[in-house]
């Protein structure tokens, strides 16, 4: 079968749901080339992701890259693909560039090319992503989770989040309830599991994503732990009923639900929040405060924010 490494050009802030896009429209793996990743601190001290050298990767923004089988509905697909990147803007994501174009590569290069992306790497004090396809043995008191990247996005390597991970790993307390709402490929649900909570919800409402959190999931021995629903947010969700909410998604996406977020989360509790290009930081503390949260810290790498915010105990 021949296959198309699929390209776009773009932004940090637009890689996430570029990526979902694609992983929704069908392509059997992506990989992001990020020229940020070879210089930035987390990098440095929690490992390489890539192996690529610096001349590979753009000038600007990010190249995400996609395969998809060159089929009868190729052409289809790719359009789709094009429409859909394109629509971001009216979500007010800057796209950056926008340009779009694809090569033709056999099949074994590019299911070479494409893992050759990923590899063990330690994103927290205690967390390491392993691939499915490397074998690892872990250091003492290292938490490991294994991960299919071709399942969907959020391989643990993306700023948003290891921000996520890192707050997760200090707000998580033995026997905790955790929701997880726009799971994606289940990291953080699995992450919290090994952190020591009790309960652990995950919700998606993308079918291809709850499709591989469930897997994920699997493949870390928690499935009688993390139970992944498909949901629209929280809807349907009882209220208080999480210790710790955590959202690794779109600022536009988590203004569209922070009054539900205060009502699912216990007294007490923490909404922990990722995925927030800087530039839109004061706009989502603005409306956690309006429904009556505290920010208890804020979180920057590159250009991307965490929020910790709390339940007041009290009314």
């Amino acid at each position: 079968m021949k296959w198309a490494e699929f390209r776009v050009h773009t932004t940090q802030e637009a890689v996430e749901p570029v990526s979902n896009i694609l992983h929704e429209l069908g392509a059997a793996g992506v990989a992001i080339e990020d020229p940020q990743d070879l210089v930035t601190e987390w990098s440095v001290k929690y490992g390489e992701v890539y192996e690529l050298s610096p001349e590979d990767y753009p000038d600007e923004g990010v190249m995400v890259k996609a395969y998809f089988p060159m089929g009868a509905t190729f052409k289809e697909t790719i359009a789709e693909v094009r429409r859909r990147v394109h629509n971001l803007v009216s979500f007010q994501i800057d796209i950056g560039h926008g340009t779009m174009d694809y090569t033709e590569v056999k099949e074994e290069d590019w299911a070479t090319a494409w893992k050759s992306f990923y590899h063990p790497v330690q994103v927290t004090e205690q967390v390491t992503i392993v691939p499915t396809w490397e074998e690892y043995s872990a250091r003492p008191g290292e938490i490991v989770i294994e991960l299919d990247p071709g399942m969907a996005f959020g391989t643990g390597t993306h700023p948003t989040t290891i921000l996520s991970l890192q707050a997760l790993e200090h707000a998580v307390k033995q026997g905790d309830a955790v929701i997880d709402v726009g799971t994606g490929s289940g990291i953080l649900a699995i992450a919290a599991w090994k952190f020591g909570a009790e309960s652990i919800t995950a919700l998606d409402l993308d079918e291809v994503a709850v499709n591989s959190a469930k897997a994920n999931v699997a493949l870390n021995s928690a499935s009688d732990f993390v139970h992944v629903q498909q949901g629209n947010l929280l809807d349907d969700v009882a209220s208080e009923s999480a210790d710790v909410l955590v959202s690794n998604i779109l600022a536009e996406v988590i203004l569209q639900f922070t009054a539900d977020a205060y009502r699912v989360v216990k007294r007490g509790g923490l909404f922990l929040t990722s995925g927030i290009i800087s530039s839109k930081r004061e706009a989502v503390e603005g409306a956690l405060k309006a429904v009556g949260f505290l920010i208890q810290e804020v979180n920057e790498l590159d250009d991307w924010v965490a929020i910790v915010a709390q339940k007041p105990s009290q009314a």
